[in-house]
Order: C-alpha cells, then sequence, then structure tokens
C-alpha cells in the first residue's frame, strides 16, 4: 500500500515539475522574443523608411527625364508575358542626382539676387487662385519644422483642463490680435500620442510654463511616445556660453 502512495505521488511529482519547467520555459522564450522584437522592430522600420524614401526618390528623376520604360518579360518561360518598368539610370544615381540638385538650389538661394527671385515667385504663387491654398499649406507646414521660421521650437507644459494637469506642446504664436482676445493670449500646439494629429488651444500667458531644460526634438519625442522615450540630458545656449 505505501509503495502504491510512493508511486502516485513520484507520478504526480514528475508530472508538477514538466509542468513548471514547460511553463517556465514557454516564459523565457517568450521574453526574449520580445526583447529580440525590440530590438529588430526600430531597426527594421527605420530600415524601411530609408529604403522607401531612396527608392521614391531614384525614381523622380527617370520619370522625369522619360527613361523609365516598360517591357514585356516572360518571367517563368511558360509564355505569359509580365510587364516590368526598367529605369534607364543605374540604381542610385536618380537618388544622387536629386540631393545633389538640393543642395544647390539651397546654396544658390542664400545669394540676394536669387532670394528676391524666389520671394517674388513666391509671392505670385500666393496669390493665384487654387494654388494658393495647397502652396501655402505645404509651405507653412515645412517651414514649421525646419529653416529660420520653425514654429516648433519653445516646449511648454500647457494647462487647458483640470489645474495642475499638464500637457506638453508647444508655444506657435504669440499674437492673438486676429482673434480680438488680446495680448494676454497665445496659441498652443499639442501633439497626440502616437499620432500625426494634435490640438491647437488658444490659453493665457499664466496657463503656460516654459521648458528651459528641454530641448524642442526631445519635447516632441516625449509627447508623441506618451512619454517612455528617454531624453538625453539638454543644455540651454546660455549655459554653452558660460562654460
Amino acid at each position: 500500500m505505501a509503495s502504491f502512495f510512493g508511486y502516485l505521488y513520484a507520478e504526480k511529482a514528475e508530472t508538477m515539475t514538466t509542468t513548471t519547467l514547460g511553463k517556465f520555459t514557454y516564459r523565457k522564450l517568450f521574453r526574449y522574443f520580445v526583447q529580440g522584437l525590440l530590438i529588430l522592430a526600430p531597426i527594421a522600420i527605420t530600415s524601411w523608411a530609408l529604403v522607401s524614401l531612396f527608392n521614391l526618390l531614384d525614381q523622380i528623376l527617370p520619370q522625369i527625364l522619360g527613361t523609365t520604360k516598360q517591357i514585356a518579360v516572360d518571367t517563368n518561360g511558360d509564355g505569359i508575358l509580365e510587364i516590368k518598368q526598367v529605369k534607364g539610370l543605374p540604381k542610385g544615381l536618380g537618388f544622387l542626382i536629386i540631393v545633389v540638385l538640393v543642395i544647390i538650389i539651397g546654396y544658390i538661394s542664400s545669394f540676394f539676387v536669387v532670394t528676391r527671385f524666389v520671394e517674388l515667385f513666391d509671392k505670385v504663387l500666393e496669390r493665384t487662385p487654387g494654388i494658393k491654398f495647397i502652396y501655402s499649406s505645404v509651405k507653412d507646414f515645412f517651414e514649421a519644422f525646419a529653416g529660420q521660421k520653425r514654429k516648433f521650437d519653445k516646449p511648454i507644459l500647457v494647462n487647458v483642463m483640470a489645474e495642475e494637469v499638464w500637457m506638453v506642446g508647444f508655444l506657435t504664436n504669440e499674437d492673438m490680435k486676429r482673434f480680438n482676445l488680446g495680448a494676454e493670449y497665445v496659441s498652443a500646439y499639442v501633439p497626440q500620442g502616437y499620432n500625426i494629429a494634435g490640438q491647437l488651444f488658444l490659453v493665457k500667458r499664466d496657463r503656460i510654463r516654459k521648458l528651459e531644460n528641454m530641448s524642442a526634438s526631445d519635447a516632441m519625442k516625449f509627447a508623441v511616445t506618451g512619454g517612455v522615450v528617454h531624453m538625453d540630458d539638454y543644455k540651454p545656449e546660455s549655459q554653452k556660453e558660460n562654460q
């Protein structure tokens, strides 16, 4: 009888040990999988974005020059022809030419005569019906993130809801006269987490706090990632000059 119970106890212990080891192995495998995903996903997504941008720019010039041709190819040897596009330029040459052309235009635009011509052309486009809306919208969008007229370069905390509840945003305009709100009002843009959208708030100056110890790029990353991003140590320009 004792041997029978001993046998049952041994079987139960072996089953529990196997189950425990199985769960332990599955958890370790899942943890390794997640760890590998965290390492590879940013690299893969970044690589995909760069390759997509490269291919997009590389195809622009052949299409403009008309060097892209469509040919019929029997790829499987079954007599069924497939239409494929063949570029007349070597791979990467179109991308290189576009980048060099943009740099040259940026360099030439720094000259006074060219600057005046660009400003004149800019005014013509902004006054042309139909084109005005598209051109001005695209121009303002790019100028908001780059160039001398950047708008998202003043990170702030803005209070628009309950007291002592603050959101990370950007001070975009300090002149609200067109809205008949007076000099005490400013505009604050708050980006949404994991989204390309955001909200614009018109609030009083005492409802915002400027973030002196955070760069604009870190503030944007912090807002769109829901606060989970690692931020580098930031030193304002005044502190850099004193060092």
